[in-house]
């Protein structure tokens, strides 16, 4: 009898985290055909299912509100759909690295996981940043969260490097000043 070819599969994660990110990108890059480009975005998935319950895109200059980064709105606008403070159970992708204040609220709900893109070292090419990495954050927590990334890297840092996103750049007053 002979053997079967053996045919060596990518892990599940990887194919539903490369879905999910997928599906992040897109939305996201919707974005860069508007007034307002963002390359900030962010989804909270059930973990189990791979269900989407929501995605958000950074409206800091929309709201003029420092704290309106992509993962804080999307972690208050599921925390408030589902009528609960904890997220256990969901993870949070982003087209970026969460800052500081995002994995702070990350771990505060709860998550998971927190599945990233693009760097804080990518973001700080374009925008001020505050480049102390997720897992550093999450180190130093009591709450754990598994923190994953850089995923899709060059797919999540081509929304910052869009010919759109890079004319909103230079008219932002939250850009990088060299």
């Amino acid at each position: 009898m002979a053997a079967r070819p053996v045919t060596k599969r990518p892990p599940l994660n990887l194919i539903k985290d490369t879905e999910r990110m997928n599906a992040l990108i897109a939305f996201t890059a919707r974005s860069l055909r508007t007034d307002t480009p963002r390359p900030f975005g962010a989804s909270i998935v059930k973990t189990k299912t791979g269900k989407t319950l929501l995605q958000a895109l950074n409206n800091v200059a929309q709201e003029f509100d420092p704290s309106a980064h992509a993962e804080v709105r999307a972690i208050r606008l599921a925390t408030r759909r589902l009528k609960q403070l904890s997220l256990a159970g969901y993870t949070l992708y982003t087209t970026c690295e969460p800052c500081p204040m995002c994995m702070s609220a990350a771990l505060w709900a709860r998550l998971d996981r927190v599945v990233y893109g693009a760097t804080i070292e990518d973001a700080n090419r374009h925008f001020n940043q505050i480049q102390i990495p997720a897992t550093e954050v999450a180190a130093r927590s009591d709450m754990r969260c598994q923190v994953v990334g850089p995923f899709l890297r060059d797919d999540c840092y081509a929304l910052f490097t869009h010919p759109d996103m890079q004319r909103a750049i230079r008219h932002s007053s939250t850009r990088k000043r060299k």
